[in-house]
């Protein structure tokens, strides 16, 4: 079925854009916004309003099939495309991107997708929030003309077998650490809660405010979670242990701060994501697996996630290549197509690094929609609830997906057996 036209709507993503320099550099809080000036070049303020831009695939029997243009809350930052404004892209999309795709065969989606990475305008390449978003109104287009679902599509894509179960959802509670996580418990999240600890104010000048905050969270939820509740603890400190301690990592005061993390959590798991941010991506890894090297010699099973410096498809295979995690966040917007993050988190089967299909809280409802089919598609260890940081909705939007998924799947398979049984009568 032919692809008859490409259509591009400013629209809002589910967060905002933060400047991350301005506030590791200790850019004060003034209520919900940041008092100061930004440092990351396109930043007007250093926190406003997320944007997306809404694409709509047209096709030749009249119906149109949507996907979410959106970049990650930190832009600019860790070595990720520059700040992503409606205004400048929506003619991209409807210009260069529409005179490439418009007349392909929508079936195709692996070959149009492709088509869409390797573009450029006046030798630039495409903005990874272009990619990501087109690509997702290709799939859902690609899934329309087939007659199947997206998760098939993708699946078909990678050469995978998809999930039949939902993929474990990773919670994330913004700021409202306490809150929030006491919601994931009453829903029973399987990996939680994130937390935000992106200033020393939030970890404790020693660390010790995030030990107490571990503490709480192995407590409340054995008092609130389901019956026989068994969570994975998932931190992000955004470098802020690299602020405190600095290197060499594997030294005996880093470690033992990780030994009272996981003294912590017992008798849980944790993951601490993004330990340290050292400026670049060789320096990076090498801290990384530092770190790793000194945990592991001390018998310390904490997790380690890369997340900064861990971008792009060639970001994802150094770290793996390098062992310098236990988990590489493939950060859904920043490998730009869709189908790439797909692609990364295959490449981390045979390895001892678990694929973690993450994103932004600064993505929107079909950007969310879109990756839940590509955790199923790849059978990832864990994906992101997304947009924003309210929890609730975006837990709603990637578990619901995944289920309805699984179950018209597992329809489509009983109703094929039936008619094989039936023909073989």
């Amino acid at each position: 079925m032919e692809i008859t036209g490409i259509y591009a709507t400013p629209g809002f993503s589910g967060f905002y854009f933060d400047d991350q320099r301005a506030i590791k550099q200790g850019a004060e809080q003034d209520g919900f916004t940041y008092e100061g000036d930004p440092v990351t070049d396109g930043f007007d303020e250093i926190r406003q309003a997320g944007e997306s831009i809404v694409v709509e695939v047209e096709l030749a029997d009249g119906t149109v099939h949507r996907g979410d243009c959106a970049a990650v809350q930190y832009s600019g930052a860790g070595g990720r495309d520059p700040l992503f404004t409606a205004e400048e892209y929506v003619p991209v999309i409807e210009g260069p991107v529409a005179d490439e795709l418009v007349g392909r065969d929508a079936t195709t989606f692996l070959a149009n997708a492709d088509a869409l990475e390797e573009m450029d305008v006046d030798g630039t390449r495409l903005h990874t929030a272009i990619r990501y978003g087109v690509s997702q109104a290709l799939l859902a287009a690609s899934a329309h003309a087939e007659g199947t679902t997206m998760t098939d599509v993708m699946a078909d894509a990678l050469g995978t077998e998809p999930a039949t179960e939902p993929v474990p959802v990773f919670g994330q509670s913004g700021d409202d650490r306490y809150v929030n996580a006491e919601k994931m418990f009453i829903k029973g999240v399987p990996v939680l809660p994130h937390a935000l600890i992106n200033s020393v104010e939030k970890i404790g000048e020693d660390g010790e405010t995030l030990v107490e905050y571990v503490e709480w969270l192995t407590d409340r939820s054995q008092e609130l979670g389901p019956d026989g509740y068994e969570p994975r603890f998932h931190i992000d400190v955004y470098g802020m242990i690299g602020e405190i301690f600095g290197a060499p990592y594997d030294r005996e005061e880093v470690v033992d701060y990780f030994a009272a993390l996981e003294e912590a959590a017992a008798p849980f798991s944790i993951q601490i994501e993004g330990p340290m941010d050292v400026g670049n991506r060789e320096d990076q890894i090498a801290a990384m697996v530092e770190l790793r090297e000194g945990l592991a010699d001390a018998g310390v099973n904490v997790d380690i996630v890369a997340d900064e410096w861990c971008n792009t498809f060639e970001d994802v295979q150094a770290f793996v290549d390098a062992e310098a995690a236990d988990l590489v966040q493939v950060k859904t917007p920043d490998l730009g197509g869709i189908h790439r993050s797909g692609q990364a988190v295959r490449y981390c089967e045979g390895t001892d690094t678990r694929a973690y299909l993450g994103g932004t809280c600064n993505e929107t409802d079909a950007s969310a929609r879109a990756c839940a089919h590509v955790a199923l598609a790849t059978s990832a260890a864990q994906v992101l609830a997304k947009p924003g940081m309210g929890f609730d909705e975006g837990y709603m939007i990637v578990e619901n997906e995944m289920r309805r998924t699984v179950a018209r799947r597992a329809r489509e398979q009983q109703l094929s057996d039936t008619d094989e049984i039936t023909a073989d009568d």
